[in-house]
Order: C-alpha cells, then sequence, then structure tokens
C-alpha cells in the first residue's frame, strides 16, 4: 500500500494536467498583487491624510483583514456574495477579490511606514516652495518610498503565491485543484501533492531570486 503512493509512474500522464494549473497560479496572482498595491496605495495615503473619519476606517479595514482568516474571507465572499448583493460571483472573481482586500490591508502598511521613512525635509520643502500636495506626492515621495519599499512588495507577492493554494478550496483550477483532482482519479495522495509542492517551490525560488536582484540594484544605487 505503501509503494502505492510512492507509484509516480502511476501520475506521469497526469503531470501535464497538473502543470495547467500554473497560468491560473500565476495570472491568479499578478492580478492579486497589482489591483492589492494599487489598493493599498489608497488606504495608504487615505491612512496619513488629515482626513479623521476616513483615517479611522482605513484603519478599522485594515484590522479586520488582517485579523481574521484568509480562508474565512474567501469562503465569506464566495458564498455571502449572491446572497447580499444578488450577483453571482464566479470562482476566479471571488479569490482575485479577497486577495486583493487582503492583500491592500498589509501592503498599506508597508507603504504607509515607506512614506513616513522619507526625510521630512523634502516634504517641507516642497510645500515651502509651493508645490501642491498631489504633486508632492506622486513626483517626490512616493518614488523615494517604493525604492524602499519595493524588496518588501516583492516578499509579499511570494507570500500571495503560496497563500494562493488556498483558493482551491471553492473550486479554482490551479496548481492545488489539479493535484487534488488527480488524487481522486488516482487514489494517489503522495505524488500529486508532490508534483505541485514542486511546482510551486520552483516558482517561490524563482521570484526570490528576483527579489534578491531587484534589491542588489537598489542598494547599487543607493
Amino acid at each position: 500500500m505503501g509503494m502505492g503512493l510512492l507509484n509516480f509512474g502511476q501520475i506521469v500522464p497526469y503531470i501535464p494536467f497538473i502543470i495547467q494549473g500554473v497560468k491560473v497560479t500565476l495570472l491568479f496572482t499578478l492580478l492579486s498583487t497589482v489591483f492589492g498595491f494599487i489598493w493599498g496605495s489608497v488606504l495608504a495615503l487615505i491612512k496619513i491624510s488629515d482626513i479623521k473619519p476616513l483615517k479611522w476606517l482605513a484603519v478599522a479595514y485594515t484590522s479586520v483583514f488582517r485579523g481574521t482568516p484568509l480562508i474565512l474571507q474567501l469562503t465569506f465572499v464566495y458564498f455571502a456574495t449572491p446572497q447580499l448583493f444578488g450577483y453571482n460571483i464566479s470562482q476566479i472573481e471571488a479569490a482575485v477579490l479577497t486577495f486583493t482586500l487582503n492583500s491592500g490591508a498589509y501592503i498599506s502598511e508597508t507603504i504607509r511606514a515607506g512614506i513616513m521613512a522619507v526625510d521630512k525635509g523634502q516634504r517641507e520643502a516642497a510645500m515651502s516652495l509651493g508645490v501642491p500636495y498631489r504633486r508632492m506626492m506622486f513626483d517626490i515621495i512616493l518614488p523615494q518610498a517604493f525604492k524602499n519599499i519595493l524588496p518588501a512588495l516583492v516578499n509579499e507577492s511570494i507570500a500571495l503565491l503560496k497563500e494562493s493554494a488556498l483558493v482551491s478550496t471553492i473550486g479554482v483550477a490551479d496548481i492545488m485543484q489539479q493535484a487534488n483532482v488527480v488524487k481522486g482519479a488516482t487514489f494517489n495522495y503522495f505524488a500529486p501533492y508532490l508534483v505541485a509542492g514542486g511546482l510551486y517551490y520552483v516558482m517561490v525560488m524563482i521570484l526570490t531570486w528576483v527579489a534578491r536582484m531587484v534589491e542588489g540594484r537598489l542598494r547599487r544605487s543607493d
């Protein structure tokens, strides 16, 4: 029985099927990272603003999404959206929306910290020269903050890639879900998950290498 679970020959024909999940996993991770960055930037700008009601809401939002399990958020969005809004949300839409909302909460804190780390003298100099707030933020402050937090953003992408396995719980055809299908078809639990784990590991190592390259270039440019 134990050797049967280690029978890789049994699942060799299914390996291309599992690899098909890579496209879905990468697309999902890319969309969630991009939308999460945009949403996180909006939240960060609200947090450093002087509009107290919006600032309080942004802080409360971040607290809720950082303080509750991601899988709970995912199942809530997928199953509750049709009942609350009458919209039959698709699996991939629910997954991207949930991960965007969740990663935005974390990214907003990273961006806020990056903005606050920029020398206050530059902000004061821009204001004394009459530079409008929006132009000062987008032309002076944010580019410097982004340079400082880029490695942290890449690390957030790596975390999203690994956490993306959760989307299989609502049926998204990612790597994990494809491995689940193979497991059901072959009754071989070990080999499909080992192949899936290998695919995740390779992608994470590539992203980690990219993160180190980016960080190295940023250090050399200082």
